[in-house]
């Protein structure tokens, strides 16, 4: 049995699989900024969702935001974390092997892997709390130098766009991350969804947040085809909720600059690009992977 646990902006999750990467028992809990609430909630969720699939463990993964080396989180702000040894800890609490990682890392394999493992060389872009981007090369995650490959939401898209992630303008995560936008719809305690809602019964400021979303996730997966070259591109995370209005509004921005550029339309960009389709936890179940493959 493998454990798997995202920790995410909000919450949480764990799952056991088992060699067929199903599914055999999860847990879910709020997260705990800060080093020591991070902690203590992995700890717990290994712990709880050992004992709902009541086997022996083998390995331990965790996916957690942030820049990764040898087990250290780093620069996780939405966690409230500047520098954390979370394998260390974790693995010395629970007594198993433990391998952390970037949570888009591990969600891209959990993707690639679900998927039946045959893309060559897949790219996962999650648009979440955040947004950033997850690259699997014939089977390994690419992680680049510094653990930041992938890290494509401060790229600008826009040098008059929304400021959002270190005062950058037109950012790609300021336009199409939950957290951008919230920001831009600038309302006390409101979601993403509530932004959305507003958009759906005709709100004007609110329309043109939802179209930035299509144009900012379009504009990340031109930015992952010129620059990694994917022969997949798959889109997950909370706003892909948008569902096919999200494909529509992408779809339309391929189109336009494919009519501009030869070398765009080469890229075939809407014909390699896929909304996730499956249900299971992919981020949780690509750590309980990434736990199995450690070193």
């Amino acid at each position: 049995m493998r454990i798997g646990i995202d920790i995410g902006g909000t919450k949480i999750e764990a799952v056991a699989i088992d060699d067929d990467f199903d599914v055999l028992a999860t847990f879910r809990a709020p997260v705990r900024p800060g080093p020591n609430g991070v902690t203590a909630g992995a700890i717990e969720a290994s712990e709880a969702v050992a004992r709902a699939a009541g086997g022996e463990i083998e390995s331990v993964g965790i996916g957690v935001p942030g820049a990764i080396r040898r087990g250290v989180v780093r620069n996780a702000r939405n966690l409230c974390i500047e520098s954390l040894d979370l394998e260390t800890a974790v693995q010395q609490a629970i007594g198993v092997e433990v391998r952390v990682a970037n949570d888009v890392n591990a969600a891209a394999v959990g993707a690639w892997g679900l998927r039946g493992a045959s893309s060559k060389a897949f790219a996962y872009l999650n648009l979440g709390t955040g947004l950033a981007a997850g690259l699997v090369v014939d089977g390994r995650v690419w992680e680049g130098a510094r653990g930041l490959a992938g890290e494509i939401g401060y790229v600008s898209a826009d040098p008059h766009g929304p400021g959002h992630v270190d005062g950058l303008a037109g950012s790609l995560e300021g336009y199409a991350s939950g957290s951008g936008v919230v920001a831009q719809w600038g309302v006390e305690g409101a979601t993403a969804v509530d932004v959305f809602r507003a958009a759906a019964a005709g709100n004007t400021r609110a329309i043109a947040i939802r179209d930035g979303v299509y144009f900012g996730a379009a504009s990340a997966v031109r930015v992952l085809a010129l620059t990694f070259d994917p022969d997949t591109v798959v889109v997950g995370g909370g706003l892909t909720l948008l569902g096919r209005p999200l494909s529509d509004g992408m779809a339309k921005h391929f189109a336009a600059w494919s009519e501009a550029s030869p070398l765009i339309a080469s890229l075939e960009l809407d014909a390699i690009t896929s909304l996730l389709a499956d249900e299971r936890p992919v981020h949780a179940i690509g750590a309980a992977i990434m736990g199995e493959r450690h070193g």
